[in-house]
């Protein structure tokens, strides 16, 4: 028989471990529980681009308000967009809400085990699908996500930098998902990298892995995965107008369905581009206007956002300007509207900010930096 070398040695070693230290989560399943397939995708989505801390309250909210799958299918997208807002990257709700409805009508409402008919629903990609199918129906597939990335390069001592290391690191993280515990060794790996193998400080005398770990016995651990050099996140500038109507309704807009934020609400706003443009001129409705001191700046993934916000003073007939889908809320009622992240910072400037003194009118540097 063939003696065990470590690579053999690496799925036991890391299942022994996480027996004892895996992490308790909302969406998790407890020793001899099976896994819920729709726990398991509702969490997968909500943790893309997100922290394990800022998804927990997210996800306790969307199970108690739809339970099951099909729940959530019936439910309307309005709703699903208003209980999303604040996790960011909206077009993951819009998704979310396509992909229960495809579950329901093209798998009555069981979610499929193989993992090329998950890649085919709304909003599962090559990373989701493969968690899926090896958390909740045991699959062998390995799910590869940043956690991951850093602990397969760091076990391997792998330099390439990423994304060019991409394929190495997925082969060698498939070859080392064992036949049985698949879903454990998932979760394991991904636990491993969130508690031991941090970005930063890696605690490398506690980890199972330590004593073959090539990346540690180089002196490389720290430092690894090499990354390319991020290019330089372009700017782009708006304007957001803030109106009131005499009984303290305020005006927003639906954004267009497709596109950054699709379907989101707004403060009406004009198009992101280099410049601010003519504020007056672009604004929704004719009225005597006036620019709040300071901005309000949001980093999106791709650009950075800078926004003006200009205050009506005295709205002259209230015509719009154009055939948007507008709508006036409330002031108690927006806490409510699935406003995303970023008007969220234009309300909040909006409710507390002063007028721009005169003589800095065009030359403001007082950032708000609200949210």
């Amino acid at each position: 028989m063939a003696r065990k070398g470590p690579e053999d040695e690496r799925a036991p070693q890391l299942l022994r471990w996480y027996d004892v230290n895996r992490r308790v989560l909302p969406w998790r399943a407890l020793p001899g529980e099976t896994p819920d397939p729709y726990r398991v995708w509702l969490s997968e989505i909500m943790l893309q681009q997100t922290t394990v801390q800022a998804v927990k309250g997210y996800f306790e909210a969307f199970i108690a308000r739809w339970p099951t799958v099909r729940s959530l299918a019936a439910a309307p997208l309005d709703d699903v967009l208003r209980a999303w807002a604040g996790l960011g990257y909206y077009a993951r709700a819009r998704n979310l809400h396509a992909c229960a409805n495809e579950v329901v009508a093209r798998f009555s409402g069981r979610f499929p085990e193989d993992e090329a008919e998950l890649r085919s629903l709304p909003g599962i990609g090559a990373y989701t699908a493969a968690a899926i199918a090896a958390i909740a129906f045991g699959g062998r597939h390995a799910a590869v996500d940043g956690n991951v990335e850093r602990v397969i390069s760091r076990i391997h001592a792998i330099e390439t930098p990423l994304p060019d290391s991409k394929p190495e690191i997925r082969a060698r993280a498939q070859a080392l998902v064992p036949e049985r515990r698949a879903g454990d060794f998932a979760q394991a790996l991904m636990d491993l990298g969130a508690t031991i193998c941090t970005p930063r400080s890696p605690n490398c005398p506690i980890c199972p892995w330590s004593e073959e770990c090539r990346g540690r016995i180089a002196g490389l651990a720290p430092s690894l995965p090499r990354k390319k050099a991020k290019r330089r996140v372009p700017v782009r500038r708006g304007t957001a107008f803030w109106i009131e109507r005499q009984d303290g309704a305020v005006l927003l807009r639906r954004r267009a369905e497709k596109g950054l934020l699709g379907g989101m609400m707004e403060v009406p706003s004009t198009p992101w581009g280099e410049a601010f443009g003519d504020a007056e001129q672009e604004a929704p409705l004719a009225a005597r206007w006036r620019r709040l001191a300071g901005r309000v700046e949001h980093t999106f993934t791709h650009f950075h956002l800078e926004l003006e916000v200009w205050r009506a003073d005295d709205i002259a007939d209230g015509a719009l300007r154009d055939e948007g889908d507008y709508r006036w809320v409330r002031p108690e009622d927006l806490a409510g509207e699935a406003l995303p992240t970023v008007m969220r910072k234009v309300v909040a400037h909006a409710l507390g900010g002063e007028p721009e003194p005169k003589q800095a009118r065009g030359g403001n540097k007082l950032v708000s930096r609200l949210g």
